[in-house]
């Protein structure tokens, strides 16, 4: 009797170590392991915050005290909130223009440095540094060159007898929307040539010489050879810029808190003006869970393309 006890005692313990073999040589397995540390931060900092956001933006929190459920009466006083609206209508236009012109600018950037150039390690240092700069440095870096009395375009402009005043720049709505672009573009246009240029430097070269071969052109090598080849790149690195720009912040609030009369509002600054500055958490948070949509929306473009480059893949589009 003993003697059989102990041997499924025995048996039970190889299965077991078996079981924990096959486990730890199972690659699923081992990254799902691996995934919970960065799993356990995402949900503590981003899952957590907002779900307690979308949660407050149904309530009358204020800061101070608990606020008590409203149902939909923050998003109802926003509707009608013409302010809102405007922030609205300055987040999509800042946001479309700018990814616009930082696509532009960053894939000339990075054809250009995927050339052989003298000194190309020293160019690209250069290229990279409004990336590296802080947000608010750079802020206060623009707020100066756009000083109502000491800029430097106004007195550059004017020493060339282009102009005969100074250049309200954040004082005039539209200036003031056309210069924060500037900077937002300035800063991001690094971030874009940068990994466009990693994915370039994955193009075989042979490709090309096949293609020269055959009596193409640079335009033809680009648009029938580099371009379709960057596209997952495009769309990753597109999506990022998007979204970062789209919930950008820091140069808003650093350069113009959202004036001249809130007409550089986005909905990042008009949310934290509202919850922070005013104390009304339940509506700001209600201007902050309305972004959410908008950032899917982006996110679901970006991976719905990719998922139609089957041609990539060696398949078919559909």
């Amino acid at each position: 009797m003993s003697q059989m006890t102990a041997s499924g005692a025995g048996s039970a313990g190889r299965s077991e170590r078996t079981l924990w073999q096959r486990l730890s040589h199972d690659r699923n397995f081992l990254g799902l392991v691996f995934m919970i540390p960065a799993a356990a931060i995402l949900l503590m900092f981003l899952a957590y915050p907002l779900f307690k956001g979308v949660w407050l933006s149904f309530t009358d929190a204020k800061i101070g005290r608990d606020g008590v459920w409203i149902g939909l009466e923050n998003y109802e006083w926003l509707w009608d909130d013409k302010i809102f609206w405007l922030s609205v209508f300055n987040t999509l236009v800042y946001t479309i223009v700018a990814s616009i012109f930082k696509f532009a600018v960053g894939l000339y950037l990075a054809l250009l440095l995927n050339e052989k150039l003298p000194f190309k390690a020293l160019i690209r240092s250069i290229v990279l540094i409004p990336f590296v700069v802080p947000t608010v440095l750079s802020a206060i870096a623009f707020w100066w060159i756009y000083d109502s009395q000491f800029s430097i375009i106004s007195w550059s402009l004017k020493n060339m007898g282009l102009i005969n005043e100074n250049i309200n720049f954040l004082g005039d709505p539209n200036n003031a929307r056309a210069s924060l672009i500037f900077a937002n573009i300035w800063r991001g246009v690094p971030f874009i040539a940068i990994t466009l240029l990693a994915g370039l430097q994955t193009v075989s070269p042979s490709l090309y010489e096949a293609a020269t071969l055959d009596g193409a052109t640079r335009w033809q090598n680009f648009w029938y050879i580099t371009f379709p080849l960057l596209t997952p790149i495009i769309a990753v690195v597109m999506t990022f810029s998007v979204l970062f720009t789209f919930t950008d912040f820091q140069l808003i609030w650093a350069m113009t808190r959202g004036g001249p009369v809130n007409a550089t509002h986005l909905m990042a600054t008009l949310g934290y003006q509202r919850a922070i500055m005013a104390g009304n958490l339940g509506e700001g948070s209600a201007i902050a869970t309305a972004m959410v949509p908008f950032l899917l929306v982006a996110i679901m473009v970006s991976w719905f393309g990719l998922q139609r480059r089957k041609w990539q893949q060696g398949g078919r589009d559909d």
